[in-house]
């Protein structure tokens, strides 16, 4: 081992650290001082970014039972051990830019969980586990290869971070809804074609982006009054108003929101003909002229 590195472990030892920094070491696994006896029992942050790290050992519960914050962000990681779930206290995992293909069901036993990042990895799935993290706060896949999101996530009820940006989803679901804490939803460069319903049906969701989903020409009306980015969506999404022309007097009557909505075979829209008939009833109902040639 590193002399530099068994200097830095040893002096945390003594020191009795609750931080250690092991970023840009060079390390092909995690060093056996980090690991030895109960010398590091008091440690609760440790970060190894920028190593060529290729899993995690078997005993890193054991060794650092105190452990809050681990941060491997761009090593070779190809997969999690099942012993990953004897990390009881940790609140914060980042495995970005790493090698994963599979994320171990046991993920689902970190009940301490608040943020975990798996954003530039392999992942084709998430499992079905997930959604035990009840405490869960933040949530990155982003740059992955996942074709859908699993249901139980709407049981993460603390959620309030969501991004699953350039991976291949098609359609979102409808249970994401469901999470009253949402705040920020971020599913940019997808193969999206629509979006649930009743998305954004709780205050608390401000911000959605969905940028660069070509498929997707309209958005849920609850979203209309909200931030929203979808540049290099459907043409006609929400970047002109529709708006109909009529030949005498040209008056100009702007149509309602709602036929910017997605019709799905659960989810229809009014028709269009009962839309324009909403919007001449309302245009006549506030104009004064409309009211002395067309009484209502």
């Amino acid at each position: 081992m590193n002399t530099d590195i068994w200097k830095i472990i040893a002096i945390a030892k003594q020191e009795k650290h609750q931080y250690l920094y092991l970023n840009y070491k060079n390390l092909r696994k995690f060093p056996h001082e980090l690991l030895k006896d109960d010398g590091l029992h008091h440690l609760e942050h440790l970060y190894m970014k920028m190593n060529l790290l290729t899993t995690l050992p078997e005993n890193l519960g054991q060794r650092l039972p105190n452990l809050i914050e681990l941060y491997l962000h761009s090593n070779n990681i190809e997969f999690i051990p099942e012993a990953i779930a004897s990390l009881i206290k940790l609140q914060s995992l980042d495995l970005s830019n790493n090698a994963l293909v599979i994320l171990c069901p046991e993920i689902g036993q970190l009940k301490s969980l608040r943020h975990l990042r798996l954003a530039n990895n392999r992942l084709k799935f998430l499992p079905a586990e997930i959604g035990e993290l009840r405490g869960l706060q933040t949530l990155d896949v982003s740059a992955n290869c996942l074709t859908a999101l699993p249901e139980s996530l709407h049981l993460c009820i603390s959620m309030q971070y969501l991004a699953a940006d350039q991976n291949h989803l098609k359609d979102l679901p409808r249970q994401l809804c469901l999470l009253p804490n949402l705040k920020e939803l971020s599913v940019m460069s997808n193969n999206l074609k629509c979006l649930p319903q009743d998305l954004g049906q709780y205050p608390e969701l401000q911000c959605v982006y969905v940028d660069n989903n070509s498929q997707l020409y309209g958005l849920p009306s609850y979203l209309y009054h909200k931030v929203t980015g979808h540049r290099g969506c459907g043409s006609s999404i929400q970047d002109e108003e529709v708006k109909l022309s009529f030949t005498q007097g040209q008056v100009t009557i702007t149509l309602p929101d709602e036929i910017q909505g997605i019709g799905t075979e659960n989810d229809p829209v009014p028709t269009l003909q009962e839309i324009v008939m909403r919007a001449i009833y309302s245009f006549f109902r506030i104009s004064e002229k409309g009211r002395q040639k067309y009484p209502l």
